[in-house]
């Protein structure tokens, strides 16, 4: 009994890998279909999300089913709970990651990032999958250092965010009105998925040693947590 009890334990946890690798799959292709304007590959993004949305009904309720019958305590409960809040931020990840290809859509068979602007929204659209797979490398290893890497990680994709500002308020802004409202727009979902990332990655940090991630730092040995 107790080895199916673990057993479903150990698939919520591969159910969050996957929703992690198909997430960071989406910024990625949504990236390219909002540079490249490319319709069919924007639409595919936004028709996989249902998968994302199918995949967090079934984790919670697989979870919810194992907190009413099994009652966990200590840590088997963290791992109940935390991977309900997880998979929250991974669904909401999906959400961004479709809203780009919606973008992209929505200004087909033009483009919504202006020609001087593709090389901060690329470089964004690789972070954020960098950083998504990261996050799943960390849900499947468990290790602290590595999750409490990618808060640091993540000024990366604020520092892009504040450099497309920077273009928007600049006196030789030349795109107009909607690009530039386009433009912001982008800015928020790539820096919002940035952040997903890294709070699922903060949330195996409680998960792992009952600690909260900002009362701690790469360097602290957790050794025996």
């Amino acid at each position: 009994m107790r080895d199916a009890y673990h057993e479903e334990l150990d698939s919520i946890g591969d159910g969050l890998v996957d929703m992690a690798r198909l997430v960071g799959s989406a910024i990625g292709r949504a990236t390219t279909a909002i540079l490249d304007a490319d319709l069919k590959l924007a639409e595919s993004v936004i028709a996989a999300d249902e998968k994302v949305d199918d995949l967090q009904r079934d984790l919670e309720g697989r979870a919810i089913a194992l907190l009413a019958r099994q009652q966990p305590v200590a840590t088997d409960l963290r791992i109940v709970v935390t991977s309900l809040r997880m998979s929250a931020d991974l669904e909401r990840s999906g959400d961004l990651a479709q809203h780009v290809a919606k973008l992209a859509r929505l200004r087909f068979p033009g483009t919504a990032v202006p020609h001087d602007l593709h090389a901060t929204i690329l470089e964004m659209g690789q972070l954020a999958q960098r950083l998504m797979a990261k996050a799943a490398e960390v849900i499947i290893t468990k290790d602290v250092d590595l999750a409490l890497q990618l808060e640091q990680d993540d000024d990366a994709m604020d520092l892009l965010h504040r450099t497309l500002f920077q273009h928007l308020m600049d006196d030789r802004w030349k795109h107009g009105i909607e690009t530039a409202v386009d433009v912001t727009l982008l800015g928020r979902y790539y820096e919002r998925f940035a952040d997903h990332a890294v709070s699922v990655a903060k949330r195996v940090v409680y998960l792992v040693t009952g600690e909260h991630a900002d009362e701690m730092s790469p360097q602290e040995d957790v050794e025996g947590a």
